[in-house]
């Protein structure tokens, strides 16, 4: 190799190195210009959510710092479910109460937003609605710290064999009477209607003395009280639940009448998971759920007498359920009228139209045994 050559050679290393300097010195420049602004944004928005904290006062709840939750639940130690919209761990506070902790999925918005739903929900105080006690907002990390509830939520008690008989069916429906009242408090009760748009049993929480609380508001939605539909695109729910308004406006508008439908799809879980009978459907691929609740219902009107008070009990919620399930908004009770409808002798209350519309299939574990012998009224509402 010739003198020129090598020359050469170690002029592009050196040039090489000194550009690969020269890039390393930019990306740190940028990365540096990044974490200021990140700084400075992050001190800006924490600033104003101070001043909004500072606004409301005793209605916030107390505010947790990440590193606090992480010494309530133990590293997150106790998983004690997950859902679409946040996994729940179990905890205790410095005075010894347990609590749920649920950490939230999503963290879009720079935070406020997330305050003000807060503060909205601490305003609410009801025996059928869980208490929220705090909750935590650190960058993107957001979580709600709940009261904790011992005995679970209502699904447990009506699809497993473990625990579904753990509650009588008078206490079920001193359950669905607690949820009533409690969506009735949401509707109307509270100084902003609170429609919920996710009730089922997984949201459905037990205390110790088996009292219903209605949780996860990871869906609902905050409307003036002079407000009485959403629109659609403010509008979900989950699969078997779902008020046909909310996927198709056809169906007439988004209201507290689309928590009702969902309520009254609960009922009829209520009711189907507890008779832990084999199915016995004809062409059942085709036999959906309500559909085939209300064909047992009136199958043999007047034909029998109710013979004992879990009958009566399990006939009266099904009613109420297919009362709720009406495909128009505007037949379905109010949750109100619902209460009342739950209270009353069964032999007061009316059969219902068939609904129109029903998408679950009929679950394998409804009774083909309740026999449904009550007389056909048609009332409107």
């Amino acid at each position: 190799m010739t003198l020129l050559s090598l020359g050469c050679s170690t002029s592009v290393t050196r040039a090489g190195t000194a550009a690969a300097a020269l890039l390393f010195l930019i990306i740190l420049s940028v990365l540096s210009l990044l974490i200021k602004v990140h700084k400075r944004r992050y001190r800006g928005n924490e600033s104003n959510i101070e001043e909004i904290l500072k606004g409301y006062d005793s209605l916030i709840p107390k505010r947790y710092k990440y590193s606090e939750l992480k010494k309530i639940t133990g590293s997150f130690r106790d998983n004690l479910g997950e859902g679409g919209y946040g996994t729940v761990f179990k905890g205790n506070l410095e005075d010894g109460r347990e609590v749920a902790v649920k950490l939230l999925k999503q963290s879009k918005g720079n935070g406020e937003e997330f305050v003000n739903e807060v503060v909205s929900f601490r305003r609410t105080s009801h025996v059928n609605i869980v208490n929220l006690l705090g909750f935590c907002l650190h960058g993107r990390k957001r979580a709600l710290i709940y009261e904790y509830m011992a005995n679970g939520s209502l699904e447990k008690y009506i699809y497993s064999e473990e625990t579904k008989m753990a509650i009588g069916w008078e206490k079920l429906r001193e359950i669905a009477i607690g949820i009533a009242r409690g969506l009735e408090y949401l509707h109307r009760g509270c100084n902003t209607r609170i429609i919920h748009f996710d009730i089922k049993p997984h949201n459905i929480l037990l205390d110790e003395d088996f009292c219903p609380k209605i949780a996860d508001f990871g869906l609902a939605k905050l409307c003036h009280l002079k407000d009485s539909a959403l629109s659609m695109a403010e509008a979900r729910g989950t699969i078997g639940f779902i008020a046909p308004e909310v996927f198709s406006r056809g169906f007439g508008v988004v209201s507290t009448k689309s928590d009702v439908y969902s309520y009254g799809m609960l009922l009829l879980e209520m009711v189907g998971g507890r008779t832990n009978a084999k199915e016995n459907i004809e062409n059942s691929s085709e036999a959906y759920f309500p559909n085939w609740v209300y064909d047992r219902l009136v199958k043999d009107l007047q034909s029998h007498e109710v013979t004992c008070e879990t009958e009566e009990i399990a006939r009266q919620i099904t009613l109420v359920g297919l009362w709720c399930i009406q495909t128009a908004p505007g037949n379905r009770p109010s949750m109100s009228r619902v209460i009342e409808m739950l209270e009353k002798n069964i032999n007061e209350l009316e059969v219902p139209p068939k609904p129109l519309l029903s998408c679950p299939l009929a679950p394998s574990y409804f009774s083909s045994t309740l026999d449904f012998s009550l007389g056909r009224r048609w009332p409107p509402f």
